[in-house]
């Protein structure tokens, strides 16, 4: 019997659970509901049980033999502010809210797991199962580290999975070093001087300002970056004026940087810097910049990358494992984990999903036929990792 067909008696449950959890989703460091459904499981299969760490976290503490090595095992529990376009039965019952990235599927593999390892015990040492919350641009994770969570359940290394959407179901991607980009802000306040649009010369005018702006910061990536490295900049906000015939007093810009390596992350906002202060000098007016980081680049180690995939090699075949994907400009904070502990963040297959669409979409639905599948990664990764010796 394999793997996967193992677990697939818990496998009508987790359809119910995952689907409960999909029908009242909570949004970031409010998901007392989940926490309380997650800890309520954990406890009645007998697993050693912390409560709100980083907010509104759950840690569960399986042991198996006598091994004194540790790991963690990530997933997430918030849902998005969004509301939800499908019509099936367990559709989101919050209006506005809904697990638009599988959270809930994340959240219900790894009580599976649980389920699964708390019932054998085949392994030697710890498993800390980490139920994160607030992924979705909160900081959930940082939160929870923050909170003492590698002090209090010492780990040597941190595992992270994700679904994904157009990759056919069951099948896994896993990277070695990038997987998913930095997602950096930025403010751009643009301070010139109004005056009549019939009468520019009496004016500062900071639209044409705003406008060259735009132009230059295109020049960041195309121009200042090895075309090895990859790097996003894009204005994402142009606000000036009210009126037809005013040239405003100002303009504002907002936008988004993205990179997978911190250096060349480093780099792009040393040159919206640059930008900024020779548009000023350039039109003379004041150009104000503030640069706000946010999740850093998740960043697989080779050898914890390396185990996954043969884990999920075992369990999919080697033709449906990819060690060759492109990462994602996407952002995921469980980048804070790998600023850590050396670690392992890997893509599900999703398949198609609900119309073709991908995440973050308000008719994408976890697919339940691949949650025997993640069990099965998890549990098996364990024994992998925590093996007893022979």
């Amino acid at each position: 019997m394999s793997v996967i067909e193992a677990v697939r008696p818990l496998h009508d449950k987790l359809i119910a659970i995952r689907r409960d959890i999909h029908a009242h989703p909570e949004l970031a460091f409010a998901e007392h509901r989940t926490a309380a459904l997650v800890a309520a499981h954990l406890e009645a299969l007998g697993i050693e049980t912390h409560r709100g760490i980083g907010g509104t976290g759950v840690v569960g503490v399986v042991r198996g033999g006598r091994g004194l090595r540790a790991i963690g095992l990530r997933a997430d529990m918030d849902a998005l502010p969004i509301t939800e376009r499908n019509e099936f039965a367990h559709r989101s019952t919050i209006a506005g809210c809904m697990h638009a990235c599988g959270h809930d599927g994340h959240t219900t593999m790894l009580l599976g797991a649980a389920e699964a390892l708390a019932a054998r015990r085949d392994f030697d040492g710890t498993v800390y199962l980490i139920f994160q919350p607030a992924e979705e641009g909160e900081g959930g994770a940082r939160e929870m580290i923050a909170d003492g969570l590698f002090d209090r359940f010492p780990m040597e290394a941190v595992f992270g999975l994700h679904n994904w959407p157009g990759m056919e179901a069951g099948s896994f991607a896993v990277h070695t070093g990038p997987v998913m980009a930095s997602a950096d802000r930025f403010d751009i306040r643009i301070l010139g001087v109004g005056a009549h649009g019939a009468m520019p010369h009496l004016g500062v005018d900071p639209v044409v300002a705003g406008a060259a702006l735009v132009q230059a910061v295109q020049t960041l990536v195309s121009r200042n970056l090895d075309p090895i490295d990859a790097g996003v900049v894009s204005v994402t906000q142009f606000h000036a004026g009210e009126a037809y015939n005013v040239i405003p007093d100002r303009a504002e810009l907002c936008g988004t940087v993205r990179a997978f390596a911190p250096a060349v992350r480093d780099r792009l906002e040393a040159g919206l810097q640059r930008v900024c202060e020779g548009i000023a000098a350039s039109f003379g007016l004041q150009v104000e910049f503030e640069y706000r980081r946010g999740y850093p680049p998740t960043i697989n180690t080779a050898a914890e990358a390396a185990a996954c995939a043969e884990v999920a090699a075992a369990l999919a075949g080697a033709d449906c494992v990819a060690t060759d994907a492109r990462p994602s400009m996407g952002a995921e904070d469980f980048a804070y984990f790998l600023e850590h502990k050396p670690g392992a963040y890997v893509w599900l297959g999703n398949g198609p999903g609900t119309g073709g669409c991908m995440l973050h979409n308000p008719n994408y639905d976890f697919n339940d036929g691949i949650l025997p599948v993640g069990v099965a990664y998890w549990t098996e990764l364990v024994r992998r990792l925590l093996a007893p010796a022979r």
